[in-house]
């Protein structure tokens, strides 16, 4: 069987170690932690998926050099720490695939996941993995569909039929940077919709949130030259449903709490907060109207509260849908 290479030990990542190995395919999971890495090799549990078991097929480590010369490397870190792991994985990587499975936009360089592996790792091939999932589900082994999206037609064929699995089905996509902006711009709409739900104004404002939501994602991803049709798959509008509807995302969860005015456990990352701010300081750059980005990123950072962010943008100008 082949193998594969998933860096960050995380739940997500985790998860994905425990449905690709199913079959049988052999899977390095690398941790940082090196006392966490060699507790959960001992027990097979990740203490964030409790009731799943990490099968023998799973090789758990804090070491780099386990990843090997050869496979596919999946890295499931997130957005904000990408450049840091990338730099810490060992050329050379000629035409070795890295797959990027975190979801947003470097706040420092403005860049999205696929720039980043192009730049560190100029000899790899750049790949996107993303679309409506939460590691629980995927773990236990629930029907999931995902985008893999790769500007190397053969490699992103090859990638599709070797990441599938059973319950685990996979969409091919050329269209990287519409993937990766629908997989980070969904998480500030979830934001603006856990506030709206956790400020008690209801499922109908929930709606017009997520719908005019969706209209700056394609605003914005058509600027930078993504597919409309990318935006309104799988990554786009499909990752935006998801996430905007369930407790279970991390994005929703902290906007609830922004709206309901509680504090919110900082150990948890929560992507939206400096993709907000990113998107916020491009739109600003290359004068793109993004209402809801910036109303986002201003609740995010407590300048100004949800009640009135949402004055703000009930009094904006009447206009066409």
């Amino acid at each position: 069987m082949s193998e594969l290479v998933v860096i960050g030990a995380g739940a997500f990542g985790s998860a994905l170690a425990v449905a690709l190995s199913r079959d049988g395919t052999k899977v390095t999971l690398w941790g940082r932690d090196a006392n966490a890495m060699a507790k959960m090799r001992s027990s097979r549990i990740n203490p964030r998926l409790p009731d799943v078991h990490l099968s023998d097929d799973i090789t758990v480590t804090s070491d780099l050099s386990a990843i090997g010369t050869a496979g596919p490397i999946l890295i499931a870190t997130p957005m904000q720490t990408l450049h840091d792991m990338l730099g810490q994985i060992a050329d050379p990587l000629v035409g070795r695939p890295v797959i990027a499975c975190c979801k947003g936009i470097d706040l420092k360089s403005h860049k999205g996941p696929s720039t980043l592996v192009a730049e560190a790792k100029p000899d790899a091939i750049p790949a996107i993995l993303t679309g409506p999932s939460f590691a629980a589900d995927i773990a236990r082994g629930l029907p999931t569909a995902l985008t893999i999206a790769c500007a190397h037609a053969d490699v992103g064929h090859a990638l599709q039929h070797q990441l599938s699995k059973q319950m685990l089905r996979l969409y091919l996509s050329d269209d990287v940077i519409g993937a990766e902006l629908g997989g980070a711009l969904k998480n500030v709409i979830a934001i603006a919709t856990g506030a709206c739900i956790g400020n008690g104004l209801g499922d109908s404002a929930r709606a017009a949130l997520m719908t005019r939501g969706l209209s700056e994602m394609l605003r914005f991803s058509a600027h930078f030259g993504a597919r409309n049709q990318t935006m309104m798959g799988l990554s786009g509008f499909g990752d935006l449903a998801l996430t905007c509807t369930s407790d279970q995302s991390r994005n929703f969860r902290f906007g609830a709490a922004l709206g309901r005015g509680d504090s919110f456990d900082p150990s948890v990352t929560v992507e939206g907060v400096a993709t907000a701010q990113a998107v916020t300081e491009i739109a600003q750059g290359i004068g793109l109207d993004m209402p809801i980005s910036q109303a986002v990123c201003a609740i995010s950072t407590g300048a100004i509260s949800v009640t009135e962010a949402l004055q703000s943008l009930l009094s904006r100008p009447l206009k066409k849908e």
